[in-house]
């Protein structure tokens, strides 16, 4: 008990911003889940949904390897305060559009846009944060942690979201995303202190050398810089997939937005599994095989099951095989880098790492609305019932998308075979 007491002491600052965010996190999600519903249902296109997703990353890709630099050197707690409040201003627009008739997809993309910059600066002083709070014997049991809220997410959003949208409507969805975001930007506020750092000492520095220094620590720590890079890699296919999969799922035959929400739960309960493995489990003696070996699952899983199934329940397996160890690889990732960067470059490494490995992102979410609603859907709209494709893959619409999981199944297998032989990457284990 005396260690328990002990332990939730040196925690407790983290513990309040952790569950306070992880509220905020879970109103986001579902006004974003519900969104996502009403974009499709209006235009009924694969391409004008997942550019939603493209405005919420293009400008956290341009932006991300200068805010790095700034957040080094202002102040976490208001960056923190200032990027939510502004988010949540966007969120207010939204719903005054909605009342009053008048809102557009265009709406959403400007909104996302505004929202992933916000996040830009966002991030890497939030991760700092967690940084600065926690002492290093935490940072395994941290990740685990984090990434449970994230399950947790989401598990709920989309089954509270579809439940309130059939009851309330949106509205009462993004009511319920304000008074979230209140309660952690009050805790955040007055309730958490977070220690300075080193990282304050660069309010001389040039925003570019800041800049360029982080690049360069890159350049000299391979193994980090081809961690990213397969990531990166990683990350362009599981976003066409992100783009392709409400489509399939909302239009083929058995699917529906009850099914999307269902499918949606199982992967939460997946990564909410993994990630309760990744809290209580021995920090590996490989960190390094962990990751590749947990990426290798995944993508020889979900793909495939997603690609021939017909129906929620193979949907909904295929969702848990593939996000069940994707916990276990962030979880040593995020060790792996806040024990090979120094505190005072944190920022600015987070930011550049946010500028490569995620600069993948909106260009696989177009690619994936791109081939689904110009390729793959014309291709299986031409096949006879009689065809190999069609047996394969069903027909009408949805059996597009399905034929484009088939393609990068193989896809995120060829990339973790490739970069599981990087020898830098390997290099990382040394102490």
């Amino acid at each position: 008990m005396k260690n328990y007491k002990e332990t939730f002491k040196e925690m407790k600052a983290f513990l309040l911003l952790w569950s306070t965010q992880s509220l905020s996190g879970l109103g986001s999600a579902m006004t974003s889940y519900a969104l996502v519903i009403w974009s499709y249902t209006q235009k009924g296109s694969a391409l004008l949904t997942a550019l939603l997703m493209v405005c919420s990353y293009a400008p956290y890709v341009v932006f991300s390897i200068f805010a790095g630099a700034l957040s080094d050197r202002w102040n976490k707690k208001a960056v923190m305060l200032v990027c939510d409040t502004l988010a949540a201003l966007t969120t207010v627009a939204m719903l005054v559009l909605m009342r009053c008739g008048q809102l557009k997809i265009w709406h959403l993309y400007l909104i996302n846009m505004i929202n992933g910059l916000m996040n830009t600066v966002q991030q890497p002083a939030s991760e700092v944060a967690v940084t600065r709070l926690l002492p290093k014997k935490y940072y395994q049991k941290v990740g685990g942690m984090r990434y449970l809220a994230s399950s947790l997410n989401s598990i709920l959003s989309p089954v509270i979201a579809t439940a309130i949208l059939g009851t309330a409507g949106m509205d009462a969805i993004v009511i319920i995303d304000l008074c979230t975001f209140g309660a952690a930007a009050l805790t955040l506020a007055f309730g958490i202190k977070i220690p300075g750092g080193a990282g304050q000492t660069q309010e001389k520095e040039n925003l570019m050398t800041s800049a360029k220094k982080g690049i360069g620590y890159l350049k000299q720590e391979r193994g980090i810089l081809d961690l990213i890079l397969f990531l990166a890699s990683i990350n362009l296919v599981a976003s066409i997939y992100n783009a392709a999969f409400p489509a399939m799922i909302l239009s083929r035959n058995g699917g529906s937005e009850r099914a999307l929400g269902a499918v949606n739960a199982v992967i939460g309960i997946a990564t909410l599994t993994g990630s309760m493995l990744a809290s209580f489990l021995k920090e590996p003696e490989s960190r390094v095989r962990v990751i590749c070996n947990s990426l290798l699952f995944s993508m020889s899983t979900e793909n495939f099951l997603l690609a021939f199934g017909r129906t929620p329940l193979i949907w909904g397996i295929g969702g848990f095989l593939g996000w069940i160890a994707i916990p276990l690889m962030n979880t040593n990732l995020d060790v792996i880098l806040r024990l090979r960067i120094p505190e005072q470059m944190q920022g600015r490494i987070y930011s550049v790492r946010n500028s490569l490995q995620f600069f993948t992102i909106p260009v696989g979410y177009f690619l994936g609305g791109f081939l689904v609603d110009r390729f793959f859907e014309p291709v299986m709209a031409l096949q006879e019932k009689e065809s190999v494709l069609v047996k394969m893959f069903g027909y009408g619409k949805g059996s597009g998308a399905a034929l484009l999981f088939f393609v990068i199944a193989f896809a995120g297998i060829g990339v973790c075979l490739y970069f599981r032989n990087d020898k830098y990457i390997w290099q990382l284990e040394e102490k």
